[in-house]
């Protein structure tokens, strides 16, 4: 049987392994940072409705620029943006793919603080960019002498911030964007796939725009639109950084059933997002039902919680997926995390830490 070492695979992706979290058949699912809640029926009906409208059209290559769809997403936005500020892609992670290939690549770095999201390395690895995992304080903080200190000492090309930040869900403050900006020599793309899910007053880097053209903000509809499936992300910046993207992107590279599907969902945002605070409601009782056991909980902007388990995080995972709730491991020594979901989701995770872990009592 033919496996990896028999293939002329590039040196570098040698020893990697891909990115994905299991997908399990189990009757409680919290491992993804999915919206647990189905897509309204009127708003299943509305992209029925534009999707079916494509389908004769489906001879002819799309809009390969998404003009329509990224002036919609610019006045979800708002901030003063317009669609030369937006760019759209398969998911955020495709658009973050894309700024590497476009401002990183051979010969240049990428700069992340871990713990943070998992994806940017392997991005970081699929486009040939040198990835430095710079760190987060020991309580998940980021201080802005500490990121500015890091960029300092290793001057990378490309900074990635995650605001709030998978997997901790710790949000950042607009100081340590400011100081980033300043100290950092190219671009800095500030990750906000969880930023509707913010607590009140929690600013977003979308406000410091202006000005800073290095500045790029992505987002995704697949967390708080519940368009996973959909898989849209997208990006707000300076026009010269789109017109930037465009160099690299696959030609017609969002389908014209994407583009409609995510037009109609995007015309119907209030009842997609009208479940948002009911996650958030769910997020701050995972906090605080856990914090009232005496676990250690990180702070949360986002529409999860990071955990400690005190042992083996992959014993108190299994344990956990034993007792029908599937969270993840992040990796994280001691630390799990657990997607906020619905009230009856959020029950049968906290019933299953109601029986000590073995590793937690160790």
């Amino acid at each position: 049987m033919t496996t990896l070492d028999d293939l002329p695979l590039r040196d570098d992706l040698r020893g990697l392994t891909a990115y994905g979290a299991p997908q399990l058949d189990v009757a409680v699912r919290l491992n993804t940072n999915e919206n647990s809640y189905p897509v309204p029926d009127e708003v299943t009906a509305a992209i029925g409705k534009a999707v079916q409208a494509e389908l004769r059209d489906l001879n002819r290559y799309p809009d390969r620029d998404a003009r329509a769809l990224r002036a919609d997403l610019a006045d979800y936005l708002g901030h003063g943006l317009g669609t030369a500020n937006l760019w759209a892609a398969n998911g955020s992670n495709e658009v973050q793919q894309q700024l590497l290939q476009a401002f990183a690549g051979p010969g240049r770095t990428a700069l992340g603080f871990g713990p943070s999201y998992s994806m940017h390395p392997l991005l970081a690895a699929g486009t040939g960019t040198r990835w430095i995992g710079a760190l987060r304080d020991p309580d998940f903080g980021l201080t802005p002498d500490a990121a500015t200190e890091q960029i300092r000492a290793h001057d990378p090309d490309v900074v990635f911030l995650c605001s709030p930040n998978n997997p901790t869900g710790t949000a950042l403050e607009p100081a340590v964007i400011d100081a980033v900006l300043a100290a950092a020599p190219g671009m800095v793309v500030v990750d906000e796939a969880y930023a509707e899910f913010a607590r009140p007053g929690t600013p977003s880097a979308l406000s410091l725009l202006s000005g800073h053209p290095r500045l790029v903000v992505t987002r995704t509809m697949s967390k708080a639109f519940g368009f996973a499936g959909g898989r849209l992300g997208y990006l707000a910046a300076d026009p010269a950084v789109v017109d930037a993207v465009q160099l690299v992107r696959l030609p017609y590279h969002l389908s014209a059933l994407t583009q409609a599907a995510a037009r109609a969902a995007l015309a119907h945002r209030a009842a997609l997002l009208s479940t948002v605070d009911a996650i958030k409601q769910q997020r701050d009782r995972i906090v605080a039902t856990l914090r009232e056991r005496g676990i250690a909980v990180a702070d949360s902007d986002a529409n999860f919680v990071l955990f400690q388990v005190g042992g083996d995080q992959r014993t108190a995972w299994q344990e956990l997926l034993d007792r029908g709730v599937l969270v993840r491991d992040v990796g994280l020594p001691g630390w799990l995390r657990v997607t906020a979901g619905t009230e009856s989701e959020t029950t049968a995770f906290l019933n299953a830490l109601t029986c000590p872990l073995k590793e937690s009592t160790a």
